[in-house]
Protein backbone atom coordinates (compact mmCIF):
# COMPACT_ATOMS: atom_id res chain seq x y z
CA UNK A 1 0.00 0.00 0.00
CA UNK A 2 1.61 3.39 -0.56
CA UNK A 3 -0.11 6.42 -0.05
CA UNK A 4 -0.83 8.64 -3.11
CA UNK A 5 -2.85 12.03 -1.56
CA UNK A 6 -5.27 14.20 0.73
CA UNK A 7 -8.53 14.18 -0.97
CA UNK A 8 -10.77 17.41 0.25
CA UNK A 9 -14.82 16.89 -0.26
CA UNK A 10 -16.60 19.80 -2.32
CA UNK A 11 -19.96 21.05 -3.19
CA UNK A 12 -18.55 22.85 -6.32
CA UNK A 13 -15.98 21.54 -8.06
CA UNK A 14 -15.84 24.51 -10.40
CA UNK A 15 -15.92 26.82 -7.49
CA UNK A 16 -13.22 25.09 -5.97
CA UNK A 17 -10.80 25.11 -8.60
CA UNK A 18 -11.29 28.80 -8.92
CA UNK A 19 -10.63 29.42 -5.57
CA UNK A 20 -7.31 27.16 -5.49
CA UNK A 21 -6.29 28.41 -8.57
CA UNK A 22 -6.84 32.08 -8.67
CA UNK A 23 -6.12 32.87 -4.96
CA UNK A 24 -3.84 30.29 -3.83
CA UNK A 25 -2.47 30.03 -7.18
CA UNK A 26 -2.17 26.61 -7.32
CA UNK A 27 -2.06 24.39 -10.87
CA UNK A 28 -4.11 21.40 -11.57
CA UNK A 29 -1.88 18.23 -13.04
CA UNK A 30 -5.15 16.09 -13.83
CA UNK A 31 -8.37 17.04 -14.43
CA UNK A 32 -10.78 13.90 -14.17
CA UNK A 33 -14.46 16.49 -14.11
CA UNK A 34 -15.61 16.34 -10.75
CA UNK A 35 -11.84 15.42 -9.43
CA UNK A 36 -8.93 17.81 -9.63
CA UNK A 37 -5.31 16.84 -8.35
CA UNK A 38 -3.13 19.38 -8.03
CA UNK A 39 0.76 19.87 -7.91
CA UNK A 40 1.02 20.41 -4.23
CA UNK A 41 -0.06 16.60 -3.70
CA UNK A 42 -3.99 16.99 -2.79
CA UNK A 43 -6.88 16.64 -4.41
CA UNK A 44 -10.55 17.64 -4.45
CA UNK A 45 -13.40 15.93 -5.47
CA UNK A 46 -17.16 17.16 -6.00
CA UNK A 47 -20.15 14.34 -5.23
CA UNK A 48 -18.22 12.19 -2.64
CA UNK A 49 -21.29 11.55 -0.84
CA UNK A 50 -21.89 10.04 -4.02
CA UNK A 51 -19.27 8.29 -5.00
CA UNK A 52 -19.09 6.59 -1.62
CA UNK A 53 -22.82 5.61 -1.08
CA UNK A 54 -23.62 7.57 1.91
CA UNK A 55 -26.37 10.28 2.31
CA UNK A 56 -25.25 13.60 1.26
CA UNK A 57 -26.65 14.55 4.72
CA UNK A 58 -23.32 12.94 6.85
CA UNK A 59 -20.64 14.86 4.63
CA UNK A 60 -20.07 17.72 7.51
CA UNK A 61 -19.05 21.35 6.82
CA UNK A 62 -16.59 23.52 8.48
CA UNK A 63 -15.72 20.22 10.38
CA UNK A 64 -12.47 21.73 11.67
CA UNK A 65 -10.48 18.69 11.83
CA UNK A 66 -8.23 19.11 8.96
CA UNK A 67 -6.33 21.46 6.84
CA UNK A 68 -4.32 22.03 3.70
CA UNK A 69 -0.78 23.31 4.88
CA UNK A 70 1.03 26.00 2.22
CA UNK A 71 4.49 27.50 2.95
CA UNK A 72 5.55 31.11 1.65
CA UNK A 73 8.30 33.62 1.54
CA UNK A 74 5.86 36.31 1.23
CA UNK A 75 3.28 36.06 4.30
CA UNK A 76 2.34 39.84 4.13
CA UNK A 77 1.91 39.91 0.59
CA UNK A 78 0.38 37.09 0.94
CA UNK A 79 -1.90 38.37 3.50
CA UNK A 80 -3.25 41.27 1.05
CA UNK A 81 -3.67 39.19 -1.66
CA UNK A 82 -5.69 36.62 0.56
CA UNK A 83 -7.76 39.96 2.20
CA UNK A 84 -8.33 41.20 -1.34
CA UNK A 85 -9.91 37.85 -2.31
CA UNK A 86 -12.55 38.14 0.07
CA UNK A 87 -11.35 35.04 1.79
CA UNK A 88 -12.68 34.88 5.77
CA UNK A 89 -9.91 33.68 8.39
CA UNK A 90 -9.77 31.78 10.57
CA UNK A 91 -7.56 33.82 12.39
CA UNK A 92 -4.71 36.55 11.10
CA UNK A 93 -0.84 36.00 11.21
CA UNK A 94 0.18 34.89 14.30
CA UNK A 95 3.36 33.84 15.71
CA UNK A 96 4.24 30.49 16.92
CA UNK A 97 7.25 29.70 19.73
CA UNK A 98 9.36 28.50 16.95
CA UNK A 99 9.18 31.75 15.27
CA UNK A 100 7.14 31.03 12.25
CA UNK A 101 4.27 33.33 11.14
CA UNK A 102 1.11 31.44 9.96
CA UNK A 103 -2.42 32.25 9.21
CA UNK A 104 -5.59 30.04 8.40
CA UNK A 105 -8.87 30.65 6.63
CA UNK A 106 -11.35 28.97 4.75
CA UNK A 107 -11.69 27.57 1.68
CA UNK A 108 -15.17 28.23 -0.31
CA UNK A 109 -16.02 24.82 1.22
CA UNK A 110 -15.29 25.66 4.83
CA UNK A 111 -11.86 23.43 4.84
CA UNK A 112 -9.67 25.04 6.83
CA UNK A 113 -6.18 26.37 4.98
CA UNK A 114 -2.69 27.26 6.47
CA UNK A 115 -0.50 29.34 4.89
CA UNK A 116 2.67 30.19 6.77
CA UNK A 117 6.22 31.63 6.37
CA UNK A 118 8.57 28.54 4.96
CA UNK A 119 10.94 27.69 8.10
CA UNK A 120 14.03 28.45 5.58
CA UNK A 121 12.86 32.18 5.60
CA UNK A 122 12.10 31.94 9.34
CA UNK A 123 15.93 30.83 10.20
CA UNK A 124 17.42 33.09 8.03
CA UNK A 125 15.64 35.91 9.70
CA UNK A 126 16.88 35.00 12.68
CA UNK A 127 20.23 34.44 11.61
CA UNK A 128 20.10 38.05 10.09
CA UNK A 129 18.66 39.20 13.78
CA UNK A 130 22.24 38.29 15.21
CA UNK A 131 21.13 34.67 16.79
CA UNK A 132 23.90 32.62 16.49
CA UNK A 133 23.15 28.62 14.41
CA UNK A 134 22.82 27.07 17.39
CA UNK A 135 20.72 29.86 19.34
CA UNK A 136 18.40 29.79 15.84
CA UNK A 137 18.05 25.86 15.89
CA UNK A 138 17.04 26.01 19.65
CA UNK A 139 14.76 28.35 18.88
CA UNK A 140 13.12 27.08 15.53
CA UNK A 141 12.87 23.61 17.12
CA UNK A 142 14.67 22.62 13.89
CA UNK A 143 18.30 20.66 14.08
CA UNK A 144 21.52 22.60 13.44
CA UNK A 145 21.93 20.91 10.30
CA UNK A 146 18.90 21.90 8.63
CA UNK A 147 19.96 26.12 10.11
CA UNK A 148 23.27 25.56 8.38
CA UNK A 149 21.70 24.34 4.86
CA UNK A 150 19.19 27.40 4.70
CA UNK A 151 22.58 29.99 5.58
CA UNK A 152 24.32 28.05 3.17
CA UNK A 153 21.21 28.47 0.57
CA UNK A 154 21.10 24.40 -0.03
CA UNK A 155 17.64 24.75 1.54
Amino acid sequence: MKFSCPLYAVRSIAAARTFYEQVLGQTVVMDAGTNLSFAGGFALQEDFPGLCGFPAEKLIPSAHNAELYFETEDLEGDMRRLSAAGVTFLHGPKEYPWGQCVARFYDPDGHIVEVGESMSSVVLRFLSQGLTEEETARRTQHPLEFVRACRQGRI
